[in-house]
């Protein structure tokens, strides 16, 4: 955003330097990207001098050329060969001297240099209209009056405005400093601290209407799109070309001027921040002004003479018989002010930011005014921006005001209230800042006291500080304006050391992706936007408000459709052997409660390995991914006891799926992806899916690091049993059963066999297990191996079928 020093200082009642306001807009948030020095002429006339022509005869060597004495006011003439045909002894010129840069209205700038024309030495340049930028004309040189002194900058004559232009980096929670009026609140309270200073608004007090009924109706059919909207009418305006200091004012900071009605709009747009629009009264079918919708692929043609295609949620301001302007974004071709208006309604609205926010996108229009309608506008101020324009308008282009004011507020916005305390501050800046410094900030931001106790203040804060809610949000306002620069960073910090070590979470997802690569998996990164027809439980998606697409609705739910839409696509490419994981977030709603959950997701499909002439093509399957997931667990440092399982369950998306939980919190699912899900995306072959909860699985970590433990010198035994069990029994569920049964002796259980055919009864199956079994204190007796052999037996029989083979 581009700020005049001029026009900036026109607001205040004492002036900083140049360099003064560049510290004091950066310390204060407004960060000054650059700034530069510029004219209302470019280059702003330098080194152009009044001269007088002494001497003016025939160049010797050609008729078309003159050579001229020219007293510029120095001991002595200049000579200069000149080419105009108007040239004469006696003339009051314009004289460009040896050195000086000229700006040509047409071509690139060029530098007099000392040179001989036609065998006669020429020290300068005697200018016309175009060649010094300002006019058209080169029919001949540039004749001033006799009364102008010799020696004197043409600067002076032409009376070229100078002016330093800011270009600031506007985050987008500062809209309130969106306008010279805005940025000059935050300097006078930065310099209020230190000296005495005012705010001088532009008054409006001499601004007069008629009492006759208005001539234009305006109805509001959406007043949630359009919470508010005033106008007025003027009668009898000149269009013609703006004054020179308003051209002046908007060129600086880079726009173009257009006429005197449409200049002003945008003077105090960019004077007080709040967007308003002109129309062209008698064009305005009906005389009525309705702020609607129009049909869905309704063609209008935009101001820059683009036709384009409307949707039925485009706020629109239109009359009886068509649409004349999209609201807040651009207007339209047909009702806009020509040199022929006489009559005009003058538009000043507060539309809703999430409306203009999606019309802009929607169509590519990127405007001042919807700049600022996105980000959040003042609704407060429509009727002052209106008199304001007013007596411009009329002091520029004359006028009448036969009505009073339009204005449809039904449900005006009101203040926010907050409860500041004093001490609060003090504790967030770790240092004290006066009370009086303090509300001295808060006053001068505009921001109301409407009580006060030695302790705090009841505040209300003004719609256009629409980033201040809360009680940090005034800290920082106050902060930013006290200077965090003055507030002194001890030579000692005070801080209690937590006795109890947190895992490090960072340190744990780098170790998670470093294993990960190690493995063969490639990291994805895809969209946290998805698609809702994937979900079938729609209450408990995020919905995202106003989405551009009907494919990006929802924040999704889970990491599997990403990776499966990642998948396809390379699955479409012939990259068919995939092993990927993501680190990301997933949203979900309950009730009124969002939550957001950091997950990881792993895929798994195609071949396991490359075949060769030694290692036979083999499959990816879900033991695979389980012995992944069992690793990752194991690096780090999960206790396999404290995990326990679910199995056969049917989620969203998987059959067969297991859950792993730790210590009553669920931390991974594993499973194949459905059929009917691949079949949607047009995999055909078989994926298997991973999404492990990292918030649970790091509450289930161990605070401590790892710790020595003595290698038993007692030696362990090992019972092999080969029992029989119905086919849809797990050997996890088995290993977990023992575990659960034996927890002091058992240390590990493998199966070492898995036997189906021959023998064995159909839906049977029969597992060959190794049980090892070792006592840390003592050497095991039999009667020890046998009573825990014993307990594992009967728990495996009674709780899961299991029958012991001969």
């Amino acid at each position: 955003m581009k700020i005049s020093y001029n026009w900036l200082c026109s607001y205040l009642s004492a002036s900083p330097d140049v360099k003064e306001l560049e510290k004091i807009l950066t310390d204060c948030g407004l960060e000054v990207e650059k700034y530069e020095k510029v004219f209302s002429i470019e280059g702003g006339l330098n080194g152009l001098l009044v001269g007088k022509v002494t001497s003016c005869i025939k160049h010797p060597d050609t008729d078309k050329l003159s050579l001229t004495k020219v007293d510029i006011g120095n001991e002595s003439e200049l000579q200069i060969v000149c080419g105009a045909p108007n040239v004469e002894k006696g003339q009051k010129v314009v004289v460009a001297t040896v050195g000086t840069t000229l700006f040509p209205r047409n071509g690139e700038p060029f530098e007099i240099k000392k040179t001989k024309i036609r065998g006669e030495v020429s020290e300068g340049m005697i200018c016309a209209e175009d060649e010094i930028g300002i006019g058209l004309s080169h029919e001949g040189i540039i004749v001033l009056p006799d009364t102008v002194n010799v020696g004197e900058p043409a600067a002076n004559y032409f009376g070229v405005e100078e002016d330093y232009i800011f270009e600031i980096g506007l985050t987008p929670n500062r809209v309130d400093a969106a306008s010279h009026i805005g940025v000059a609140r935050d300097v006078v309270a930065v310099l209020a601290l230190k000296q005495n200073i005012q705010l001088l608004k532009p008054a409006v007090e001499a601004f007069k209407t008629g009492n006759e009924k208005s001539r234009i109706d305006v109805i509001v059919q959406n007043t949630e799109a359009c919470p508010r909207y005033s106008g007025i009418y003027i009668s009898g305006v000149t269009v013609n070309e703006s004054p020179q200091w308003l051209k002046n004012k908007l060129k600086f900071i880079g726009l173009k001027p257009i006429n005197n009605i449409v200049d002003v709009t945008n003077f105090v747009l960019h004077e007080l921040g709040q967007p308003l629009h002109a129309f062209d009264a008698d064009k305005i079918e009906g005389n009525k002004v309705m702020v609607d919708t129009l049909t869905e692929g309704t063609v209008f043609e935009t101001l820059d003479g683009v036709s384009r295609i409307l949707s039925a949620n485009d706020l629109m301001i239109r009359n009886e018989k068509e649409g004349m302007c999209i609201a807040g974004v651009f207007g339209g071709s047909k009702s806009g002010i020509t040199p022929q208006t006489k009559n005009i309604f003058i538009e000043s609205a507060y539309f809703n930011p999430a409306f203009i926010r999606r019309t802009s996108k929607k169509h590519a229009l990127y405007t001042d005014a919807s700049f600022r309608y996105e980000r959040g506008a003042d609704p407060n101020i429509t009727i002052y921006a209106l008199k304001r324009a007013c007596l411009l308008i009329q002091e520029v282009g004359g006028g009448e005001i036969p009505f009073p004011i339009i204005d449809v507020y039904p449900n005006p916005i009101n203040d926010c209230k907050i409860n500041f305390n004093f001490e609060y501050l003090n504790k967030i800046a770790g240092t004290e800042i006066p009370v009086q410094v303090q509300k001295s900030i808060i006053k001068n931001l505009e921001i109301k006291i409407d009580s006060e106790t030695e302790t705090e203040l009841q505040l209300s804060v003004p719609p256009f500080k629409v980033d201040v809610t809360r009680k940090v949000d005034i800290a920082e306002e106050i902060l930013r304006i006290y200077g965090y620069d003055k507030i002194e960073i001890p030579s000692q910090l005070h801080t209690t050391i937590s006795t109890i070590q947190k895992p490090d979470k960072q340190k744990i997802l780098r170790s998670i992706s470093t294993y990960l690569t190690s493995m063969g998996f490639s990291e994805i990164l895809t969209n946290s936007l998805s698609n809702s027809a994937y979900y079938s439980n729609q209450s408990d998606t995020v919905k995202v408000l106003n989405a551009l697409s009907s494919e990006l609705d929802t924040l999704r739910a889970s990491m599997l459709y990403g990776g499966l839409e990642s998948i396809a696509y390379n699955m479409n490419r012939r990259n068919t052997n995939l092993k990927f994981f993501e680190l990301g977030k997933v949203y979900t709603r309950n009730e009124n409660k969002y939550e957001e959950k950091e997950k990881l997701a792993l895929f798994i499909t195609g071949e396991r390995f490359k075949e060769s002439w030694n290692n036979p093509k083999m499959h990816s399957d879900i033991f695979e991914l389980k012995g992944t997931v069992a690793n990752l667990f194991a690096i780090l440092s999960v206790c396999e006891k404290e995990v326990t399982t679910q199995y056969n369950l049917a989620l969203q998306g998987l059959q067969d799926a297991i859950t792993y939980s730790l210590k009553g919190s669920p931390i991974a699912i594993i499973g194949n992806v459905n059929k009917g899900l691949l079949k949607q995306f047009d995999i055909d072959k078989p994926v298997f899916f991973a999404e492990i909860n990292i918030e649970n699985l790091m509450k289930g970590l161990r605070t401590t690091g790892a710790r020595y433990k003595e290698v038993s010198k007692f030696i362990g035994v090992r019972r092999d049993l080969a029992i029989l069990f119905n086919k849809e029994i797990l050997f996890s569920e088995v290993k977990e059963l023992a575990f659960k049964t034996e927890k002091k002796l058992l240390k590990e259980v493998q199966v070492f066999d898995v036997y189906e055919g021959k023998n064995i009864e159909s839906g049977k199956k029969s597992y060959a297990i190794a049980f090892y079994l070792q006592n840390e204190a003592a050497t095991l007796t039999d009667k020890e191996i046998e009573n825990s052999m014993q307990k594992i037996q009967r728990a495996i029989e009674q709780q899961l079928g299991g029958k012991i083979r001969a």
